[in-house]
């Protein structure tokens, strides 16, 4: 055990290294990495520690506290999860997560797409569809999908252990188990050796593991869990020093204790001067300075009444010998003035006016990135045009998918390790199909709808005028290009679609609609025409 403070000692089990509590999925060596060197490591948007491993001779340790790391960590998680308790908080969080996550009876929140991965054969897919579904299963994606993206999303990160069989990895994955943020850690074990050259430390290798400790911040053992054991997913989003992994909720911080402390202001000013008070002015003639005393205070017993009411038991108590700052003022006056005498002093006015707390609630409502108008309670939602639709919706959409396209990554990483174990797929094949693979969310959002039906609306507009133009100014491959907007996959599928429809007599082909067709006037060009036959698509 080190020393240190913030050390976290693991004891050696063999040779190589720390013993792994996991299992590991056995890769082939990259030998053109071997020739390659650096002196810096490699750099990744994961928010790991690096570490160095000092060696003893009766074991290792592991410094997990350089720099408070794990602390600030620690912090961040707590404050993140106490901000997200707060009412206005809660409310944009549990809308967002909403319109991340839907909900739906018939079918899950997500579904696995391959329909653009290229040299995957219909038996393969029917596989890999059917393993996404399983983990879906074990995830309990369904019931607890909402849970599931919101402690991300508050977190900023979310872990989960893959349970499986040691004596037998090909089985897959039998358990996925959520892990607590606060009780484990992702580490980049550091080694380094000098070039006997030039002097300076290259770095050899770097050894990543994860660490669990059931007392969060504690300095009892670790347990060190191997990387391919572990599913780990963070929000993307790092410090301005770009080594801690932060949540979406970070640049709400300062906002929200902002707003806490105006409205608590508001409060204790409102207790303090909207009531109207009494000031007791009491005659004390020529009586000496210690006497005086004693007649006023003789005097506020008199006339004072604190009977109060307590609630928990049902009695009356006397509260006199407690002051409150509500209670009236009773000051002395000496012979010579106007004698004993009662006035009252007024309460507070403009008490009704919350400019600044408005203030604070939309700054808070901007650096949640949700849009103003769904949060106030005066908002009603209106099923009109698209146009109708402000900037701020169609930024928090564009929020939305760069959220559930980062959370894809919990279902890319578990079904890849479920595959390779499975020996279903090799890693390099994975590594050729990622891109391609598209994990497809459910959604409900009306304005999504709105927008996409005005757009093609206003294309098939664009394209009804220039229809007099094409072949003269314009080719059939600039307008399907340029007016709606299709990608040169998306004419041959859409050829090969009507090729077929035609062939099997679900649409009429190009003759028999033209001699259908009634008489266009003079001078005008006939309707696009897509020449499926031979896959000309120019303008003759």
């Amino acid at each position: 055990m080190a020393p240190h403070n913030h050390s976290l000692g693991i004891s050696m089990a063999d040779n190589d290294g720390l013993r792994l509590f996991g299992f590991e999925i056995k890769r082939a060596k990259d030998k053109n990495a071997e020739n390659m060197q650096s002196i810096v490591p490699p750099v990744d948007q994961d928010g790991a520690g690096y570490v160095t491993a000092a060696g003893a001779h009766y074991g290792t340790y592991v410094n997990l506290g350089e720099g408070d790391h794990a602390k600030d960590n620690l912090q961040n998680i707590r404050q993140y999860r106490a901000v997200a308790t707060h009412p206005e908080v809660d409310a944009a969080v549990e809308d967002i997560v909403n319109e991340s996550i839907t909900a739906s009876e018939n079918e899950s929140p997500v579904s696995l797409i391959l329909d653009h991965v290229e040299g995957l054969s219909d038996q393969l897919k029917k596989v890999m569809t059917e393993e996404f579904d399983n983990l879906c299963s074990m995830l309990k994606f369904t019931e607890l999908g909402h849970d599931v993206f919101r402690r991300w999303y508050v977190d900023g990160r979310i872990y989960h252990h893959l349970v499986v069989d040691e004596k037998n990895l090909k089985a897959g994955i039998q358990e996925i188990r959520p892990i607590d943020a606060t009780k484990v850690r992702k580490v980049k074990e550091i080694k380094k050796k000098k070039d006997p050259a030039t002097g300076a430390s290259l770095v050899e290798n770097v050894n990543e593991f994860y660490i669990y400790q059931e007392k969060p911040g504690g300095m009892n053992q670790g347990i060190k869990l191997s990387n391919d054991s572990v599913s780990y997913v963070t929000s993307g989003l790092l410090d301005v020093d770009r080594k801690r992994v932060v949540s979406y909720l970070h640049k709400a911080l300062k906002p929200i204790n902002q707003l806490r402390m105006m409205e608590d202001s508001l409060v204790i000013y409102r207790l303090a001067r909207a009531p109207e008070r009494r000031i007791f002015y009491i005659d004390v003639g020529n009586l000496p300075r210690g006497k005086a005393e004693t007649y006023m205070k003789d005097i506020m017993a008199r006339y004072r009444n604190k009977l109060v009411y307590d609630a928990d038991t049902g009695k009356i108590r006397d509260d006199r010998k407690h002051m409150s700052m509500l209670e009236d003022f009773w000051l002395p006056r000496r012979e010579g003035g106007r004698g004993t005498e009662i006035s009252t002093l007024p309460g507070g006015e403009n008490l009704g006016q919350i400019d600044d707390i408005v203030y604070f609630q939309k700054r808070l409502y901007r650096s949640l990135n949700v849009p103003i108008n769904r949060l106030e309670q005066e908002a009603q939602f209106s099923l009109g045009r698209s146009t109708e639709i402000n900037r701020d919706e169609v930024k928090f959409q564009k929020f939305i998918d760069r959220l559930r396209k980062r959370f894809s990554m919990l279902f890319t990483e578990i079904l890849k390790k479920q595959l390779i174990m499975k020996q279903i797929i090799t890693e390099e094949d994975w590594n050729n199909w990622q891109q391609d693979i598209i994990i497809d969310y459910v959604r409900d959002n009306h304005f999504t709808e709105l927008k996409d039906a005005e757009l093609i609306q206003n294309r098939l507009q664009t394209l009804d005028n220039m229809q007099q133009y094409v072949g003269e100014f314009f080719s059939k491959e600039y307008v399907m290009k340029n007016v709606l907007q299709l990608d040169d996959d998306a004419i041959k599928e859409m050829k090969k679609q009507i090729a077929a429809e035609q062939a099997s007599g679900e649409i009429d082909n190009d003759e028999e609609a033209e001699q259908e067709a009634p008489p266009e006037p003079q001078g005008q060009k006939h309707k696009i025409d897509i020449n499926v036959n031979n896959g000309d698509s120019n303008g003759n």
